[in-house]
C-alpha cells in the first residue's frame, strides 16, 4: 500500500477513531481520500492550517493534540520557567475553534504548563499583545484567518508575541516529527498539572486603550462622515466598536455579518482579497450614504477598504494601495507634528509594491524587506528593541491587507489599522478629497503603480506534484524574457542567490521557495507557493508615468502562464 492508503486504513482500523468518523471515512471517494491522507498537515508561513475533518492532512482533535504535545515539549526545553510563565490561547469564530482551544489548554496543563484563555473569541493581534502583557512564554491562536469556512488553523507565538520564525520553528517541527503518528501520540501527565485561567477584561481594556492611543489627529470633526463596518462574522466586532464609540465615529455595522457565525452565512467570502467580501458592506454604504467601508477578516488582522469615489460610485482598494496611502498619511502627519524619527524604518516584504519604499524614502525613512509572513517583521522589531540602538519602527505592512502601526502587538493588527484608515479618510474628506483623488495625487508624486496578485490552486497529491514541478522549473531555469522584454535580474530565495549582469550575490534572508524576476522595463514578477493553502501565487508589479489599467496586468499574467505551460 502507498502512504495514502496506509494512513487511511490506519484511521479506519483504530480503536481511537469513533464510529461516526469511520462512517465519514467510508463515504469518501478516492479523490477525497487522497487529499485527506497523502501527507501530514504541516506548518507553513502562518503555522498549521488545513481543512477540518478526519485525516492526516486535516485539522482535527488528533492533529491539534499532536501539535500541542510538540509545542509543550518545545516550551519546556526552551524556557526554564515555562510552567509558571504559561501560554495564552485565543480563537476565532470557526467550527471547532473553541474545542481546539480547550484541547490545547488541557494538553499544556497535562505537561504542567499554565494556560490563559479568553471567555470567547478574540482577534489575533490581541493574542499577540496578551502574550507580551502577561509575560507568557508563548501563545496559540486557533484560526484560519481569511480562508473559507471549511478551514481552521493553529498559529504558534513566542514570548515576544511574534509567530515563530524559521530558526525557532525548525526545532518545534523537529520535535513534532519525532512523535508517533497523530493517533498514537502518548505522554506522561505531570504530577502537578497546570491550571487554566480565564482572563478578565483587563487585557481587553489595555489593548483597546493602546489602539486608541495611536490616533494622530484624534480631535478631527467627525460630523457628516458616516462609516460602514463589518467584521465578516469574526473577532474584531467588540474591540473595534469600542474604539469607534470612544473616539466618536459615526459607525453603521453590517448587522448580518456581525454575529460570530462559523458558516459565514452573511457573506460570500470573509477574505478582503475577494471582491465578493465587499458586496453587502458597499450595498449598505450606498443605502445610508456612507463615505467609507472598513472590514476585517475573521481573525481581525487584515483590513479591506471601500470608499465613495469622486464620481459618486463606490470603489475598493488593493492592500498595496490602501497601505501606501496610509503610510504616506502617517509619515506626513508625524513629520508635520514633529513626531517623525530621524532614524525611522518601515518594513514590508519582497512581494509588496515598490511604492511603499519610495514613499518612505521621500520622508527619510529607511525600508527593510523580508520574506512573506508578518512574523519576520515582528521578529525584526524585537531584534532592534533588544539591540537598544536600532532604527525606530514607523510602519510595517504586507500586500495582503495587513499592517502594524504601533508595536505593542507583534502581528498585523486590524483594530489599529481600521482606526487610522478611518482617520485618514476623514482627514482628507475635510479637505474635500475623496480617496480616489488622494490615490491619484500620490501616483502623480511617485509614478503610477499597478500591483496585482493572482493564484492557481493545486489540490491533492497530483496537485502537489504539479506545484513542485512548476517551482523546480523556475529554480532550475528561470525565464530570460517575457513578451519580448528581457529579465535583467533574478532573485532565487531558495538558493539565497541573486543573478544580475553575469554576477552572483548572496541574499541575506532565510531560504524560501520564491523566485522573483526583474524586467528591463521596470516590471517585476514574483512566484511562490502559499504557506497556508494548496496554491501558487503570482505577484505582478508594473510602474509607468501614466495611469495603468488592470487589463495590462491581466495580459502579462496570461503571457506568464503560457511561458510556464500552465493551462
Amino acid at each position: 500500500m502507498n502512504l495514502t492508503e496506509t494512513n487511511y486504513q490506519r484511521w479506519l482500523n483504530s480503536l481511537k477513531v469513533d464510529e461516526a468518523t469511520k462512517e465519514e471515512l467510508r463515504k469518501m471517494n478516492q479523490s477525497q481520500i487522497d487529499d485527506a491522507f497523502f501527507k501530514d498537515v504541516e506548518f507553513g508561513t502562518a503555522g498549521m492550517r488545513g481543512v477540518l475533518g478526519p485525516g492526516t492532512n486535516r485539522l482535527n482533535d488528533f492533529t491539534v493534540r499532536k501539535a500541542t504535545v510538540g509545542f509543550a515539549q518545545y516550551l519546556l526545553e526552551k524556557y526554564p520557567s515555562a510552567k509558571k510563565m504559561g501560554v495564552v490561547i485565543s480563537h476565532d469564530n470557526r467550527h471547532k475553534s473553541r474545542e481546539f482551544t480547550l484541547l490545547t489548554a488541557k494538553v499544556l496543563n497535562d505537561f504542567g504548563i499554565k494556560a490563559y484563555i479568553f471567555d470567547s473569541l478574540r482577534p489575533t493581534p490581541e493574542l499577540s499583545f496578551a502574550v507580551r502583557y502577561l509575560k507568557a512564554c508563548g501563545g496559540v491562536m486557533i484560526t484560519a484567518s481569511h480562508n473559507p469556512k471549511e478551514y481552521n488553523g493553529y498559529k504558534v507565538y513566542d514570548e515576544t508575541g511574534c509567530q515563530l520564525v524559521p530558526d525557532k520553528i525548525s526545532r518545534l517541527v523537529e520535535l513534532i516529527g519525532k512523535l508517533p503518528n497523530e493517533l498514537d501520540v502518548e505522554y506522561k501527565v505531570a504530577k502537578e498539572r497546570g491550571e487554566t485561567i480565564i482572563l478578565d477584561n483587563k487585557v481587553d481594556d489595555e489593548y483597546v486603550r493602546l489602539c486608541e492611543d495611536i490616533a494622530i489627529n484624534r480631535d478631527l470633526d467627525k460630523s457628516n462622515f458616516k462609516i460602514v463596518f463589518t467584521p465578516n462574522h469574526g473577532t474584531s466586532y467588540v474591540p473595534s466598536m469600542r474604539i469607534f464609540k470612544d473616539l466618536g465615529y459615526d459607525i453603521v455595522p453590517v448587522l448580518s455579518q456581525c454575529n460570530p457565525d462559523p458558516d459565514f452565512s452573511g457573506t460570500l467570502s470573509p477574505n478582503p482579497e475577494d471582491p465578493r467580501s465587499y458586496i453587502e458592506g458597499l450595498k449598505l454604504a450606498k443605502e445610508v450614504g456612507a463615505k467609507l467601508l472598513v472590514m476585517t477578516d475573521p481573525d481581525g488582522d487584515r483590513v479591506g477598504l471601500g470608499y465613495l469615489a469622486s464620481d459618486g460610485t463606490y470603489q475598493t482598494f488593493t492592500g498595496n494601495q490602501s497601505a501606501a496611502m496610509l503610510l504616506d498619511y502617517i509619515l506626513s502627519q508625524r513629520k508635520k507634528k514633529g513626531l517623525l524619527s530621524d532614524n525611522g524604518v518601515m518594513y514590508n516584504t519582497i512581494v509588496t509594491s515598490s511604492l511603499g519604499k519610495e514613499i518612505a524614502s521621500y520622508y527619510g525613512v529607511k525600508t527593510e524587506q523580508f520574506l512573506t509572513g508578518f512574523k519576520f517583521i515582528g521578529n525584526r522589531i524585537d531584534y532592534y528593541e533588544k539591540l537598544g540602538h536600532g532604527p525606530k519602527f514607523e510602519f510595517g505592512y504586507e500586500e495582503s491587507y495587513g499592517c502594524l502601526i504601533a508595536p505593542f502587538a507583534r502581528d498585523k493588527d486590524g483594530c489599529q489599522a481600521i482606526l487610522l484608515y478611518c482617520e485618514m479618510a476623514l482627514y482628507y474628506d475635510k479637505l474635500g478629497k475623496p480617496l480616489d483623488v488622494v490615490w491619484d495625487e500620490l501616483q502623480q508624486r511617485f509614478g503610477y503603480h499597478l500591483d496585482i496578485a493572482y493564484s492557481i490552486e493545486f489540490k491533492g497529491s497530483s496537485g502537489q506534484q504539479a506545484m513542485d514541478n512548476l517551482m523546480n522549473g523556475l529554480h532550475h531555469q528561470p525565464l530570460s524574457e517575457l513578451d519580448g522584454v528581457k529579465v535583467i535580474r533574478v532573485e532565487d530565495y531558495l538558493k539565497q542567490k541573486a543573478y544580475e549582469n553575469g554576477k552572483e550575490e548572496r541574499i541575506e534572508l532565510p531560504k524560501s521557495n520564491v523566485v522573483k524576476l526583474y524586467f528591463e522595463n521596470g516590471n517585476t514578477i514574483a512566484v511562490r507557493p502559499s504557506g497556508t493553502e494548496p496554491k501558487v501565487k503570482f505577484y505582478i508589479g508594473m510602474k509607468s508615468d501614466h495611469k495603468l489599467d488592470k487589463t495590462a496586468s491581466d495580459a502579462l499574467y496570461t503571457k506568464l502562464k503560457q511561458a510556464l505551460n500552465i493551462e
